[in-house]
């Protein structure tokens, strides 16, 4: 109850149908928010889109110029000639068959998976418990590579995953609340403008319909795209 109450204390002056700029709505986000945690920014882009059609959906990976605020375990899978690099460069968890073996117990404590080629064949045996959980490495996201230090420090370093709904909307944090206005604002851009040069050749007309942004606990503000271009 108290949450709700907070929350209609919060947003009693926001005008929930109006289309703001970008920084207007940052420092709304910032200065309504109430909840006791770092809360993260989320944009939800509404694509015009049939989800049901393959040749119209989207994915990919971006990398935030500000990153994300977020703590991002990452696991490596490798020959041991890779080990060092992937250790070198951060990687939380590093391995070969054990963590395979792990994975098929259903012990997974990492957010991101990185594979070298070698290893993917391996890896088809628990691919029906890596799959739903969006970890599986592919090569399209950058998580099968040879160049495993690289890949662990763009995926710690703020590189997030994105993907359409069926309903043809893109969710994503993109920052935390506690970053300053121009950095939120800043990943809010390369998102933005990341996803509009991702049209598929089979949309036509207009690409992006509405974008919104929140944060975890608050309300979504309308934000006018002219001004992320």
């Amino acid at each position: 109850m108290k949450n709700s109450k907070n929350r209609q204390v919060a947003i009693k002056d926001v005008d929930l149908e109006k289309v703001y700029e970008p920084i207007e709505a940052i420092k709304i986000l910032k200065n309504t928010a109430y909840a006791k945690f770092d809360e993260t920014v989320d944009i939800s882009i509404n694509l015009n889109i049939d989800g049901n059609k393959t040749d119209q959906n989207i994915k990919g990976v971006i990398n935030l110029p500000k990153g994300s605020g977020k703590k991002v375990n990452v696991a490596v899978i490798s020959s041991e000639e890779k080990f060092k690099e992937a250790k070198d460069s951060g990687a939380d968890l590093v391995g070969g068959q054990e963590i395979i073996e792990d994975i098929s117990s259903n012990k997974i404590n990492f957010d991101v998976l990185i594979s070298t080629p070698d290893m993917m064949p391996k890896l088809g045996k628990v691919a029906k418990l890596l799959g739903p959980k969006g970890l599986m490495p592919n090569p399209k996201l950058g998580t099968v590579t040879n160049e495993v230090g690289k890949a662990v420090k763009d995926n710690k370093s703020g590189q997030i995953k994105y993907k359409n709904e069926k309903s043809g909307i893109v969710h994503a944090g993109i920052a935390k609340l506690s970053f300053s206005e121009e950095d939120i604002l800043s990943n809010l851009k390369s998102f933005y403008n990341t996803i509009t040069k991702n049209k598929p050749d089979a949309v036509k007309g207009s690409f992006i319909k509405k974008v919104t942004i929140a944060t975890t606990m608050g309300v979504g503000l309308k934000i006018n795209q002219t001004s992320l271009r």
